[in-house]
């Protein structure tokens, strides 16, 4: 579903690169962690995976589709759930959903009828013709979530999208990624909660300093280092107990 070859990015004034020669396949419907400290890159590749930056040099595909040919055909075909609240606060989480459902080229009964399922899946049905600015944080990540797919992606990019949530906001999250990924979806994930990325992954890679150290199974990559029981473990011994400030 994803191929990435040879990707590379230095920001214009850095010293170092951000990305450095990433190479990386991806299959139809898994769950692929991308995984590393403050500044490894992270945000960065999925920044260009999702169109939002060019790279220096370096090139990918998804579903068959290059990037440099066919931006408008492949931004059709992704869903991006950003870090910070893509939202508008001063609209209701209805109008919200409709307005980026019609981005997206969805119009009528057939996008009522998407944002209507997606409010009642996520328990939001009471709150719809409230405005987003009361929301607690959960309320949003879960607003955020479903303006990402109403038009039914077939790989969904989701960058910290548990961060600062409530157990049940993170719980109603996490069952509704995984009925997706049993619909077809293909998701690429990014989080710091390395228990979290365990459970829920098919497969992880590991970045840092720009560059991807290892890919496997989370058990696999458990059983492979010594003296490691948890994701974690495995986690500190590739990149280090040192601190990771990064602004």
């Amino acid at each position: 579903m994803i191929e990435v070859i040879a990707l590379y990015k230095q920001y214009q004034g850095s010293d170092r690169s951000a990305l450095t020669d990433l190479n990386l396949k991806i299959a139809e419907q898994e769950i692929f962690g991308l995984l590393g400290p403050n500044g490894a890159g992270k945000t960065t590749a999925i920044s260009i995976l999702c169109g939002l930056l060019k790279p220096t040099s370096g090139s990918f595909q998804i579903d068959g589709i290059s990037y440099r040919d066919n931006k408008q055909q492949l931004q059709q075909r992704i869903g991006v759930v950003p870090q910070e609240y893509a939202l508008y606060p001063t609209l209701t989480a209805r109008e919200n959903l409709e307005y980026f459902g019609a981005m997206y080229g969805l119009h009528g009964k057939t996008l009522k009828k998407k944002v209507a399922e997606g409010l009642e899946l996520m328990g939001l049905t009471s709150f719809a013709h409230k405005k987003v600015r009361v929301f607690s944080g959960g309320m949003k990540r879960r607003v955020n979530l479903l303006a990402s797919i109403l038009h039914e992606p077939k790989v969904l990019f989701l960058d910290e999208p548990t961060v600062g949530v409530d157990v049940h906001s993170k719980n109603a999250i996490m069952a509704y990624l995984q009925n997706l990924n049993e619909k077809g979806t293909t998701i690429i994930y990014t989080s710091h909660h390395l228990n979290e990325a365990e459970t829920f992954c098919t497969r992880v890679g590991i970045i840092d300093n720009g560059e991807l150290i290892t890919v496997g199974k989370p058990k696999d990559l458990v059983a492979n280092a010594p003296d490691a029981r948890y994701l974690e473990d495995v986690f500190i011994s590739l990149t280090g107990k040192a601190l990771r400030d990064h602004a």
